[in-house]
């Protein structure tokens, strides 16, 4: 049975996934997993995409060594990080962290030469201080070296697609996340490049999910001894792929992209720029097959991952399983953060920042491990509430509860409280969302299914979905007024 091929790339590991259709389900196999640890080098964070590169030949060797024949593969990963090809064909540099602290105040510089509604009438993406828009601002300000006018610019999945196949694309759905393409002409802002002075050359064509980028180049085949197989372009924004595998059976659907970051919105047919999206700051990103996500970004898990490694490296080391039931058996509705507060967007001793975040809003802090966990996720679960809600309004829609993909899926708490939070049913399912999405879009491609509708039917036949039914709705709705009031989140 022929078998193809996803690597999906997340924040902190990526994994790849064979997938197999067989008597119309879907059966996916993890075939290789690795860590994606970034390396911090003087004052800059980087992220290794050699060794990353390294990861995916050892996948193509698993498989060689399996005796599995490959038909395809792809890749998809976080957004809005890249990197530079020189004009020798060779990458310049590595490409930095999104989390890297070189675009500091970078996003005021650049909202004083072009006005925000500007940027967001042109592009429709939410004004993050990482968006690739500010990295690219921040070298140039630097005069970075990485920037020469004769080079390309790649994303991380583009990068890699070309370290695979010799070719260099640009890929849709992570374009639109650089704020700087523009969903009305479909192409790159010409008129953002130049009150910016980034040159349209390093650009390069965009093409659509389910599009053929290349096939495995000689050099990659003769190393490994394999044959060369059809590389794909999918929706490399991991998001858009997580998106893509969402169960619904309704074209009018919210979800939550659950891991270490948590992305919730819903698909639309066309980008919602308007005042009141610019105002909530919502975003529009490509998804795959002419659609969008109008959706929020939410700090996620990140915050628990972080903790976690400050205890580790104090020596406390639990398990995420343990923090999880330490946090069911801690006091309920104690203390709260606002996840997205920019106290908790950078790398370091997570804990202590908790106890800052109290301490400026005159909370008592939790005492133990358990309380701190607790504070974390149902923050988390009151904020989808309020993304939730807002989502509703911004797309004029209702929407009957909340499909949950990713990761994130196996805190079945964070789950259950979700429910309880937005006083709606929770469908949790599947947890490797990103490359079931990236897999389908794969076999769309090449004629297994008529369209993601069909694709996604498959999937709800082929894995399990938890639903997880509102509780305690009163106890709930108090906390989430206490939860605005001490946080401060308003529209």
């Amino acid at each position: 049975m022929s078998s193809i091929l996803a690597y999906d790339l997340g924040a902190s590991s990526g994994r790849a996934l064979l997938g197999r259709l067989k008597d119309g389900k879907i059966e996916v196999e993890e075939l290789h997993r690795f860590s994606n640890d970034p390396v911090q080098v003087g004052d800059r964070l980087h992220w290794d995409i050699l060794r990353l590169f390294h990861e995916i030949k050892q996948g193509l060797l698993k498989a060689k060594h399996n005796g599995i024949t490959l038909q395809s593969m792809a890749i998809d990963s976080w957004a809005v990080d890249f990197g530079f090809i020189g004009k020798n064909g060779e990458l310049i540099g590595n490409p930095y962290h999104y989390r890297d602290r070189h675009t500091e105040g970078v996003m005021e510089s650049v909202l004083k030469q072009i006005p925000a509604a500007v940027i967001f009438e042109r592009t429709g993406i939410q004004f993050l201080p990482f968006n690739t828009i500010y990295q690219l601002f921040a070298l140039k300000q630097a005069n970075s070296p990485l920037l020469k006018d004769d080079s390309r610019f790649l994303m991380i999945p583009d990068i890699l697609r070309y370290f695979l196949t010799g070719q260099m694309h640009n890929e849709f759905s992570n374009a639109t996340t650089t704020q700087l393409f523009n969903p009305a002409s479909e192409k790159w802002d010409s008129e953002l490049l130049r009150l910016l002075d980034l040159p349209k050359s390093w650009f390069g064509d965009v093409l659509q999910p389910g599009t053929k980028a290349g096939m495995l180049q000689a050099s990659v085949c003769e190393e490994l001894g394999i044959p060369s197989i059809p590389v794909f372009a999918v929706a490399e924004h991991d998001t858009g792929s997580a998106v893509a595998a969402v169960p619904a059976a309704e074209k009018s659907f919210a979800y939550l992209s659950c891991g270490t970051w948590s992305l919730m919105g819903t698909e639309v047919s066309k980008p919602v720029i308007n005042d009141l999206a610019h105002k909530l700051n919502f975003t529009n990103e490509g998804g795959a097959y002419g659609t969008y996500r109008l959706l929020k970004n939410i700090m996620g898990l990140w915050i628990l991952q972080e903790c976690r490694r400050e205890w580790e490296r104090a020596g406390i080391s639990h398990s995420f399983p343990e923090l999880v039931q330490m946090a069911a058996s801690a006091q309920p509705f104690a203390a709260f953060i606002d996840p997205d507060d920019t106290l908790f967007l950078h790398p370091g001793d997570m804990p202590d920042r908790i106890g800052e975040y109290f301490r400026n809003t005159g909370q008592k802090a939790p005492e133990n491990t358990g309380e701190i966990v607790r504070c974390i996720l149902e923050s988390l679960a009151l904020k989808y509430r309020f993304v939730f809600e807002l989502t509703q309004r911004l797309s004029g829609q209702q929407f009957g509860g909340l499909h949950m993909v990713g990761g994130g899926i196996q805190n079945t708490l964070l789950c259950q409280w979700s429910a309880n939070a937005i006083g709606k049913p929770v469908w949790a399912g599947p947890s490797e969302g990103s490359a079931i999405g990236n897999l389908i879009v794969q076999w769309i491609a090449q004629g297994e299914f008529a369209d993601i509708w069909e694709a996604r039917r498959a999937i709800r036949d082929s894995f399990p979905i938890t639903a997880y039914e509102p509780e305690d709705r009163g106890a709930w709705n108090d906390a989430f007024d206490q939860f605005c009031a001490i946080t401060g989140i308003t529209e």
